[in-house]
């Protein structure tokens, strides 16, 4: 049975998210993937969609169930990319993923679909490129602030430095050409949780005036295209 996870939005000031973090440090752990002193971590995602922009549309129109694919790396470490597909059900989202290779990706990305061999999620990937017609979309980089609670695997994370790559689905090229799709002022919030948000943690998050967003960077980034 498929798992699904609330997952909650919000944009506020980099004040606000300094005052909310000072106080998550003290009963959250820092995701492991942050590399830097600050504990922040770079992702960069590849998000693929057909000619028709369905992906980006159904986001658009609020449809209820939808789905997108995207391959991911971290901190300019191309030793580690992930093939994730997002699932989102009302406001419940649920993810699968999987590790696949350098050479897998950049066949993906250079529509060579016919010479990879994939099982599981590569497979279903691969089948829904030729059945969807899907193809690269969009590149999206940010840098994150990630706390992580092991009681019902609390994950809230600090999006901030949010660009665009535009036209350019040069997944590996360091020097790519970047627009920002928001304000220094802004810090994209968000909150995921399974059955529950502990306690403790929804006191600290109530000390700040938010109001939720259907914010995403995928989105944000597809519109300046």
């Amino acid at each position: 049975m498929r798992k699904y996870r609330h997952e909650l939005k919000y944009i506020i000031s980099p004040n606000m998210a300094l005052l909310l973090q000072s106080q998550l440090k003290a009963i959250m752990d820092i995701d492991e993937n942050s590399i830097y002193q600050d504990h922040t971590y770079k992702i960069r995602s590849l998000y693929f969609d057909n000619d028709s922009s369905d992906a980006y549309y159904e986001k658009l129109n609020g449809v209820l169930y939808r789905e997108k694919y995207r391959i991911r790396y971290y901190n300019d470490d191309d030793n580690f990319i992930r093939l994730e597909r997002k699932l989102k059900h009302n406001n419940m989202t649920s993810k699968d993923q999987i590790a696949i290779t350098r050479e897998i990706c950049d066949k993906i990305i250079n529509g060579e679909v016919e010479e990879i061999e994939g099982v599981g999620l590569l497979n279903e990937f691969l089948n829904d490129i030729k059945r969807k017609h899907l193809k690269p979309s969009v590149i999206v980089d940010y840098t994150r602030l990630a706390y992580t609670y092991p009681v019902s695997e609390v994950r809230i994370t600090f999006d901030s430095k949010i660009k665009s790559g535009r036209y350019n689905y040069e997944l590996f090229d360091y020097e790519l050409p970047t627009v920002p799709v928001i304000e220094d002022k802004d810090v994209v919030l968000e909150v995921k949780f399974n059955e529950i948000l502990p306690e403790a943690i929804s006191i600290i998050l109530s000390t700040i005036p938010m109001y939720r967003q259907a914010v995403s960077k995928f989105a944000l980034c597809r519109s300046v295209k």
